[in-house]
């Protein structure tokens, strides 16, 4: 399947998937979005970065801020940046000689940590990448800014399915308009987005309508 590029999504939107599906859809179909002092943080990290100048040396070429689609899986995004490799295995670039290495790096805020959602979004970047460059994107990197460090994800077979499997299913939640039921975890009570999703709630709106519609309906009756 090929999406037109008006039906893209955000490549950060796997990794609000899989950290919450909920989430995701919170911020797609119903556009909400609150922040804590986590998103902050990481906001202000992808600024700083943003704001990097371009590096070219005769082995690396270093890119901040580089536009990233892909219409096979319907995403498009930023990478934070892209560091280029010269690599005698590596790919021939349009504009560049030689064959050089694509290695896309996310930032995030915090320490080091392992976090599926981060090593998805990162591999997503990667099959972007491949398809705009026609090339093979082996490994990436995710920068943790409070411990300065890099966090080398090999991008494997698994990551590739969880990338297809994430992007089909937010864009069938896309075409559903159907919000994702509540999943309490422990990374509820890390989430900002706890007052529009009330993940203690009982009962769904949906549910709470449809009972009072039945009340009404019973009162009628009688």
């Amino acid at each position: 399947m090929t999406y037109h590029e008006d039906d893209l999504m955000p490549i950060s939107a796997l990794s609000q998937y899989y950290y919450c599906p909920r989430r995701a859809g919170l911020l797609l179909l119903e556009q909400q979005w609150s922040d804590n002092i986590y998103t902050i943080q990481g906001t202000l990290v992808h600024q700083r970065v943003h704001l990097g100048e371009r590096e070219v040396r005769p082995d690396l070429v270093r890119l901040r801020a580089v536009p990233l689609h892909s219409l096979t899986l319907g995403l498009f995004g930023i990478a934070d940046c892209v560091e280029f490799y010269a690599d005698p295995k590596g790919c021939s670039l349009k504009g560049m000689e030689g064959l050089w290495e694509v290695v896309p790096i996310e930032f995030k805020h915090g320490p080091v940590r392992d976090e599926l959602e981060y090593e998805v979004q990162l591999c997503g970047q990667a099959l972007c990448l491949e398809e705009m460059l026609a090339c093979k994107v082996e490994r990436g990197y995710i920068y943790y800014a409070a411990d300065h460090r890099r966090h080398e994800v090999t991008i494997t077979g698994k990551l590739r399915e969880l990338v297809k499997i994430g992007a089909e299913s937010i864009h069938e939640m896309l075409r559903s308009s159907v919000l994702p039921s509540v999943v309490m975890g422990g990374k509820c009570y890390h989430c900002s987005m706890q007052e529009e999703c009330m993940p203690k709630a009982k009962k769904s709106a949906a549910q709470y309508v449809g009972e009072l519609w039945q009340l009404g309906e019973n009162g009628d009756a009688q």
